[in-house]
């Protein structure tokens, strides 16, 4: 099977943890070279393929904010679920967002209830719901980074150019760099290197990551989801740690270039705007949210429907603030498996098939 089994082959793998494991030995320093993986989905497979473990305590892997349904504030899940509460609108998403807990319940709790949730594959999805309902509001809640915003782009201007006027977003869509920029400024965790996230490098390019060895001397190496894509990520930036050597490695040159993906960002530039963005865990992040253009502000829901966002208080001991910013571990929150579950979570990281609370539980 190209390309998957090619990057599964147990002789490699234990090749490159070998290897891993000789070179940091040869680093000066009483821990382990700390790297966090920005993206979910290297999470659920550090878990998946038990690299965690087979590296320690060479290395240590530290989770980070690259689940966007995980960060997703509370504050704007509950506008969401204000706003599938009003008589005539239909709110369309993805599946992952509907148990995600607000101050007050989930969509699933509104659509019982009685609201108009539905669960969309896609953008489009919610377009052609638009299109089959022309007395009703589609407001489609967008939640994702660069990797899915362009597609929530392309839905946009086609409804602009098809003439439905029934179809809006509330625009929850985030950019990574500056979380990753936050997480480094705010000096919580020491870390030695970044795993860059290669979903989203495909869309930005590798050279969004740049500002890391730049700005703050850490090496970022971006990386595919296969066994052999991460471990080869990993060592080079062990390599470039105990070198001392600080610069963006691209270890994914199958899916990813320098420039990234130019038709997708120029379809971001035609629909969104940067603007400010609320993180759970965070708070607001300047320049890490994607709002709508002025020439499309006829499609903001959040302007069509002006709910008041107020501070939502956090569930009662969850910390997963604390794992999404890589402060702790899942298994450091007093909640994990006792009390929060993939059946009863209490926090979005144990709800995202995506979030590090789930990965741990289900592999660790």
């Amino acid at each position: 099977m190209k390309y998957i089994d090619e990057f599964r082959d147990p002789a490699l793998a234990q090749q490159w943890i070998v290897q891993i494991h000789r070179d940091a030995a040869r680093r000066h320093g009483a821990r382990p070279i700390r790297l966090m993986e920005f993206c979910g989905g290297h999470t659920h497979a550090i878990s998946r393929f038990g690299l965690r473990e087979l590296l320690a305590p060479a290395v240590e892997l530290r989770s980070g904010p690259g689940c966007p349904v995980c960060v997703t504030a509370a504050a704007d899940l509950d506008r969401a679920i204000a706003m599938a509460d009003v008589p005539g609108v239909i709110l369309a998403t993805f599946g992952d967002m509907m148990r995600v807990p607000g101050s007050a319940g989930t969509l699933y709790d509104a659509r019982g209830r009685g609201a108009d949730v539905r669960i969309v594959y896609s953008p489009l999805d919610a377009l052609e719901i638009a299109r089959r309902h022309p007395q009703q509001s589609i407001v489609f809640l967008g939640v994702g980074f660069e990797t899915t915003a362009p597609g929530m782009a392309a839905a946009l201007l086609q409804a602009e150019a098809d003439g439905v006027p029934n179809f809006s977003l509330l625009s929850l869509h985030k950019l990574t760099p500056p979380a990753m920029r936050a997480i480094l400024e705010a000096g919580e965790v020491a870390l030695d290197g970044i795993i860059g996230p290669g979903h989203v490098s495909a869309i930005t390019g590798s050279a969004a990551w740049e500002f890391l060895p730049r700005e703050y001397g850490i090496p970022c190496a971006v990386a595919g989801f296969e066994p052999l894509d991460i471990l080869s990520a990993i060592g080079a930036l062990v390599r470039a740690v105990v070198a001392g050597e600080a610069a963006v490695i691209n270890t994914y040159a199958r899916g990813v270039r320098p420039q990234g993906n130019l038709v997708a960002q120029q379809l971001l530039a035609r629909a969104f705007a940067v603007a400010p963005a609320d993180w759970r865990g965070f708070g607001v992040i300047p320049d890490s949210g994607l709002a709508l253009r002025q020439t499309l502000a006829h499609r903001d829901a959040a302007r069509l429907f002006p709910i008041e966002a107020r501070p939502a208080p956090q569930p009662t001991g969850c910390r997963c603030g604390d794992v999404l910013r890589g402060v702790i571990t899942p298994t450091d929150c007093a909640l994990f498996r006792r009390v929060c579950s993939p059946r009863t979570p209490v926090g979005p990281c144990m709800v995202s098939t995506e979030g590090a609370c789930a990965a741990y539980f289900q592999y660790e």
